[in-house]
């Protein structure tokens, strides 16, 4: 069976609705629901986790045990940090790293036992490079700014930390992230008024991000 991870509100009701989930088909558990279909001939469990690592990884344990999960994809947005890439392109990392686990005055940022290497190439793909996890969103420029030196491609705030878990546990992880926006110097502006204009378009792109994924990617890695 294969797990499909997806970490907040918006991503989850995204893909209630691409996948026409009735409510009967809705299972509560501690981290959120999940609903069940056959794609490509293959059980498939969609659930939701809440965001942050913590919930990512209590969720995607909980349903390892649950289903004995052979793979798990997580799947969602991201913010960009790599200035090749643009809003709405979705990315396949084949690199994930924790970057908040070090003492970053003392230690590199990105700590090689929080690194998990990812094989996308037996899918066909060459990987997009680095998803950096951390518990604090790249909301701040000069969080971005740190990013962009370490050579992260895009951050999110759960992705790495479940790949972790899952190389834990000897399942195969995927991640398929795509940019729903890009943090912007806020040095100028009211830091509160900076964050809500990032959510704001955080929202209105989570449908489109996911209705990518679900179009045009899904179906590679099941």
């Amino acid at each position: 069976m294969v797990g499909i991870s997806i970490a907040t509100v918006w991503e989850f009701e995204a893909t209630l609705d691409y996948f026409h989930v009735k409510e009967t088909e809705r299972i509560t558990y501690p981290y959120g629901e999940y609903f069940c279909r056959t794609i490509n001939g293959k059980p498939v469990v969609f659930y939701s986790t809440g965001v942050r690592k913590v919930n990512g990884v209590g969720g995607n344990q909980y349903m390892l045990a649950r289903f004995s999960l052979q793979k798990v994809l997580v799947v969602g947005t991201c913010a960009g940090i790599d200035e090749r890439f643009d809003v709405l392109d979705i990315l396949i990392p084949d690199r994930a790293v924790q970057y908040d686990c070090t003492v970053k005055e003392v230690e590199p940022l990105l700590k090689p036992s929080f690194i998990v290497e990812i094989d996308v190439l037996k899918y066909g793909i060459k990987g997009n490079g680095t998803i950096g996890t951390a518990d604090r969103a790249v909301v701040m420029w000069n969080d971005y700014l740190e990013l962009q030196a370490n050579g992260i491609t895009i951050a999110d705030t759960e992705a790495a930390a479940i790949a972790y878990i899952c190389r834990k546990n000897a399942v195969e992880c995927i991640i398929i992230k795509g940019i729903s926006d890009v943090p912007t110097d806020e040095t100028d502006l009211d830091p509160l008024q900076s964050n809500q204009e990032q959510i704001n378009v955080y929202i209105a792109n989570t449908p489109k991000v996911m209705t990518r994924i679900f179009d045009d990617y899904l179906h590679v890695f099941i």
